[in-house]
C-alpha cells in the first residue's frame, strides 16, 4: 500500500499575491488589426482584458480553495515522483466501484469539482463510486518528471500503480483530453486492473479491411469505404465525424493544432512567456476554454466563456497553474508524445474491456459509433446536444449520469 501524506490546498502567500497583482496591473496588451476578426487570430484583447481585470480586482482564490479542501487530499510517491490526489471513498456503499478520473491540458484535478461528490454519494439515484482524482505529474500539485522521455506510456504505468497502491486492483477509468489518451492506453495495456473505460474523446482506427473486421465487422467496413466516396456526413450523419485533419501537429492540415505544434516541438521557448506573464498564460488557456466549449451558434464570437463555465471556475484553473508554476512542465507531454510517436500506441490497439463513450456536441473531435464499436468492446454510447471538451465543468449532471449508468451496467455484468 502507498504511504499517503495528508495535503491541503495552500493559500497564495502575500509575496505571491503581490507579485501576481503587480504583473497583472502592468500588463502590456499587444497590437491588433483595426478590423474585428473575432477569435480567428487567437484570443483578442476585448476578451482577455476583462479576464485580467476580474483576476486582479474580483477573483478570490480563498473561495474555491475552501471548496476544494472539503475533499481528502494526499500526496504520495509513485515511481519516484510526488503525486497529488483527491481520494473520496464512498460512504453510502462500501462495495462502490473504484473510479479514476483523469484530466488533461489546460486543466487540472479541479475540472471534476462538480462531479466528485455526486459520484461518490450515488446522487440522482445512481451508482456510487470510490473516487480518485490525481493531478497528472507535472500538473498542479504533482511533481514533474525531471528526465526526458516521460510520455503517455510512463504516465499510464504510474497511474495504474497508483490505483493498485491505493488498494484498488480493479477500477474503471474516465478521461478527457490527455486523460482520454492515457486512459485508452491503460484500458488496452492494463486490462487485468483497468476493467472498464469511459470517455468523451475516443481514439481508434476506422474499420479497415483487416481479417478481424472482415469477419466480425463486414458491414461497418463497407460503410467506411462508402464514406470515403460519399462523405462522412452522408454515411454517418451530419456532424457525427469531426477529425480536424486527423493530425497531431500539422497546422497546414488543421489550423487548430497550432498550439500542439509549438508545444510538441519547442516547449522550452514558449514556456518563458507562459511562466513569467500571468496574462500571457491566462490568454493561452482562455483561447481553449472559448474554442473547445459549447456556445449557442449566434453568440460564439461575442462570448468570452460559455454560460456553463463561470469566470471564477476558469480563473481557478488558471490560478492553479500560476500558483504551482507548472505550465512549463504540463506542456512537455506534447513533446514526448510527438517525438516518441506514442499516438500510434494509443490509436492502434483494440480495447477488450467494456467501453462507454459520451459524445458532447462541441468536443474537439468525434468518431462515428461504427468506428468505436469495431475497435473496442463498446457497451454504451450517448450523444448530447450541448457541452464540449470540458464536460465535467460544462455539463456535470449529464456526465455524472452517464458514468453512473455505465457503473450500473458493470455491476449487473458482475465486472465489479
Amino acid at each position: 500500500m502507498l504511504d499517503l501524506e495528508p495535503f491541503e490546498i495552500p493559500s497564495l502567500t502575500p509575496e505571491q499575491l503581490r507579485l501576481l497583482r503587480r504583473k497583472l496591473d502592468a500588463t502590456q496588451y499587444p497590437n491588433e488589426l483595426e478590423e474585428e476578426v473575432g477569435w480567428e487570430y487567437g484570443a483578442p484583447t476585448w476578451a482577455v482584458k476583462p479576464m485580467v481585470e476580474a483576476w486582479l480586482h474580483e477573483y478570490d482564490w480563498e473561495k474555491p480553495r475552501a471548496k476544494m479542501n472539503r475533499w481528502h487530499h494526499y500526496r504520495t510517491t509513485v515511481h519516484g515522483l510526488r503525486v497529488h490526489l483527491v481520494h473520496e471513498p464512498s460512504k453510502v456503499d462500501p462495495d462502490a466501484i473504484p473510479l479514476l478520473l483523469l484530466h488533461g491540458w489546460p486543466s487540472s484535478f479541479y475540472e471534476f469539482h462538480q462531479v466528485i461528490e455526486p459520484l461518490r454519494d450515488g446522487e440522482l439515484g445512481g451508482q456510487a463510486f470510490h473516487v480518485v482524482v490525481p493531478s497528472l505529474p507535472g500538473f498542479g500539485f504533482s511533481e514533474p518528471a525531471m528526465q526526458a522521455g516521460f510520455g503517455v506510456v510512463k504516465y499510464a504505468a504510474l497511474l495504474n500503480d497508483l490505483m493498485i497502491g491505493l488498494g484498488y486492483s480493479n477500477y474503471v477509468l474516465h478521461g478527457g483530453d490527455w486523460g482520454a489518451i492515457i486512459g485508452k492506453y491503460m484500458a488496452a495495456t492494463y486490462q487485468r486492473h483497468c476493467k472498464a473505460f469511459h470517455t468523451g474523446l475516443p481514439f481508434c482506427l476506422p474499420p479497415l479491411p483487416t481479417p478481424r473486421n472482415l469477419i466480425f465487422n463486414p458491414l461497418r467496413t463497407v460503410r467506411f469505404f462508402a464514406s470515403l466516396l460519399l462523405g462522412f456526413d452522408r454515411v454517418y450523419g451530419k456532424g457525427k465525424t469531426v477529425l480536424n485533419g486527423a493530425t497531431f501537429a500539422n497546422a497546414e492540415m488543421y489550423y487548430g493544432c497550432g498550439y500542439r505544434a509549438i508545444q510538441g516541438t519547442r516547449p522550452y521557448t514558449l514556456s518563458y512567456g507562459l511562466t513569467d506573464s500571468p496574462t500571457g498564460m491566462m490568454a493561452w488557456m482562455l483561447e481553449k476554454y472559448h474554442e473547445w466549449t459549447y456556445h449557442h451558434p449566434d453568440k460564439e464570437d461575442q462570448e468570452i466563456l460559455p454560460p456553463t463555465i463561470t469566470p471564477e471556475d476558469f480563473l481557478t484553473q488558471v490560478t492553479i497553474y500560476w500558483l504551482t508554476g507548472t505550465m512549463a512542465s504540463s506542456i512537455r507531454i506534447y513533446y514526448e508524445c510527438l517525438h516518441q510517436k506514442e499516438m500510434l500506441k494509443v490509436v492502434i490497439p483494440r480495447v477488450e474491456v467494456p467501453v462507454a463513450v459520451c459524445a458532447f456536441a462541441h468536443d474537439i473531435a468525434k468518431l462515428p459509433q461504427d468506428w468505436i464499436a469495431a475497435a473496442t468492446n463498446l457497451q454504451q454510447y450517448s450523444e448530447y446536444k450541448s457541452g464540449g471538451h470540458f464536460p465535467a465543468m460544462e455539463e456535470p449532471q449529464h456526465l455524472t449520469k452517464d458514468i453512473q449508468r455505465f457503473g450500473t451496467y458493470l455491476k449487473a455484468e458482475n465486472i465489479f
